[in-house]
């Protein structure tokens, strides 16, 4: 069976459309990370991803009636293109069906190769299933993005360059994974010309999908997935895929968005070049993989697979990169409300790069202080400055890796209203970001709840992310949380969370 695959990969038609990518060097990774760094530029290709190789080696094979009843494809966006472009230069009719939250740069290039464009679903499934449903009714080949002998056989393309373009054979090659077409082509043909090379497998933590299956020894299909990396928006990898990852792939991790962000960082400053969210996956695991091993002296080379993503996501991305990298630390400070007190501890910080500072009187004992600072990363710098803070006599509440206080009320310091009656309860919830999705939540909600806090931010990500709070009378609770859960969108409560407590909470009158 690998036979067959290496004879596919080696006959795969893609350079029809596809460009032979560079290997290049990755000289500031290589010097930090203390291994020698390759990065295979997939974003270089006329659609700025891998994923022509694939659909243009899928369509090439079809029979001429299958071609001229032509083809449907369902994809977050970079597939589709690939389709697209494919569909263009044979002169195939196309529909695809992209989902809804598929970034608007991504439909724009599916529409300007000709192709019929179908906004549906939240997700790769949603659009899936109506794609199938037009196969049905209109007798079209159904084009799958990365379940198919075909497609797989095309994405191992990126690993015959690889090969050959690599001085020697690398001691690791880490891959980014969505369903698992480009890993499983690639591992396939690795393990035959390098059977000593480790094949890492890297997928986003909110939509690992591969870890899942291997986890559970079968497919499963999540019951959530996470949009960031939205060409990686796989609810189940495929069978084929999943069956060659299994005998092919060393290992699947997964990372966090602020890693992928801080990976999109590292691709940028050293190639100036800005992938995607998915793009950077890859990345993001060989950095982290390396930490958690402490791999030192070895060759590895990542896929840099997709550069297509809406320019303002960039705000969001660069907002978390610091925090990836472990670079910034955000940190809650009480100080006491006095002369000259926020002075002296600013005095106890010293020459630290401050990156940002909100200060919020409380009452006339105690001032909170909200500070991002930069701090050296894999090192004890936090902990010893936390450390030195407290045997001066400070309270401090190391907010890292609070997506309360990242996302929201750092922006929001500054209103704690008084207490007025009624408990309030606050909820972080998370939506499609899609025309509708705010006014859907806020119907649900109707007349019933009195809104006592609101903070929405649009920074160009897949997900729109609310914190909510409600002043709610004696009996409520349980009719609110019913609410949440019938409108269906991801919540958590947060009303214990001590970023909001320090900043928020509403404050309880003083006795006359």
């Amino acid at each position: 069976m690998t036979d067959a695959y290496i004879k596919r990969i080696l006959n795969a038609r893609v350079y029809d459309v596809a460009h032979e990518t560079p290997l290049s060097d990755a000289p500031l990774m290589t010097r930090r990370l203390g291994n020698q760094i390759f990065l295979k530029r997939e974003d270089l290709q006329p659609v700025f991803s891998f994923k022509l190789r694939g659909a243009y080696n899928k369509m090439i094979n079809l029979d001429e009636p299958s071609r001229r009843r032509g083809v449907v494809a369902a994809s977050a966006g970079n597939h589709a293109q690939g389709v697209a472009l494919a569909a263009q230069k044979l002169s195939v009719k196309a529909k695809i069906v992209m989902p809804v939250t598929t970034p608007a740069i991504k439909v724009d290039a599916v529409r300007n190769y000709g192709a019929s464009v179908i906004l549906h679903g939240d997700t790769f499934d949603e659009a899936a299933h109506l794609a199938a449903e037009i196969v049905e009714a209109e007798g079209m080949t159904f084009l799958h993005p990365f379940d198919d002998p075909d497609v797989i056989a095309g994405q191992g393309t990126v690993a015959v360059e690889l090969s050959r373009q690599a001085p020697a054979p690398l001691d690791y090659v880490f891959v980014c994974v969505g369903g698992g077409g480009l890993i499983a082509g690639m591992a396939t043909y690795l393990r035959y010309v390098w059977p000593k090379t480790q094949i890492i497998g890297v997928e986003p933590e909110d939509a690992a999908c591969v870890r899942a299956a291997l986890d559970k020894g079968r497919r499963v299909r999540l019951r959530e997935v996470g949009l960031f990396a939205d060409g990686c928006a796989v609810a189940q990898v495929g069978k084929e895929t999943l069956r060659l990852i299994k005998s092919h792939v060393t290992d699947v991790i997964t990372v966090t968005t602020d890693e992928i962000c801080a990976g999109v960082k590292d691709i940028f400053e050293d190639t100036r070049a800005i992938a995607e969210p998915a793009g950077a996956l890859a990345v993001a695991g060989m950095k982290k993989y390396t930490a958690l091993h402490g791999l030192q002296g070895v060759s590895m080379a990542a896929t840099v697979s997709g550069a297509n993503t809406n320019f303002d996501r960039l705000r969001y991305i660069s907002e978390r990169t610091e925090i990836g990298e472990r670079r910034e630390a955000v940190i809650s400070v009480t100080i006491p409300e006095r002369a000259g007190a926020f002075r002296r501890f600013c005095n106890e910080l010293g020459k630290r790069n401050i990156t940002e500072f909100n200060y919020r009187y409380v009452d006339d004992r105690v001032a909170k202080v909200f500070v991002g600072l930069s701090v050296t990363p894999n090192s004890a710098d936090l902990e010893q400055l936390t450390n030195k803070l407290e045997k001066k006599g400070y309270s401090i509440d190391n907010l890292t890796d609070n997506e309360t206080a990242k996302l929201h009320v750092r922006h929001m310091v500054g209103g704690q209203a008084p207490c007025t009656g009624g408990s309030e309860c606050v909820f972080r919830v998370q939506f499609p970001e899609r025309p509708g999705a705010l006014l859907k939540f806020l119907n649900a909600l109707g007349n019933d709840f009195d809104i006592s806090l609101f903070h929405y931010r649009n920074h160009g990500a897949a997900y729109g992310r609310i914190l909510v709070g409600f002043r709610l009378a004696d009996g409520r609770r349980s009719a609110l949380l019913k609410v949440l859960a019938d409108v269906g969108y991801p919540h958590w409560e947060e009303t214990s969370n001590p970023a909001y407590e320090a900043y928020l909470k509403p404050k309880t009158a003083s006795a006359d």
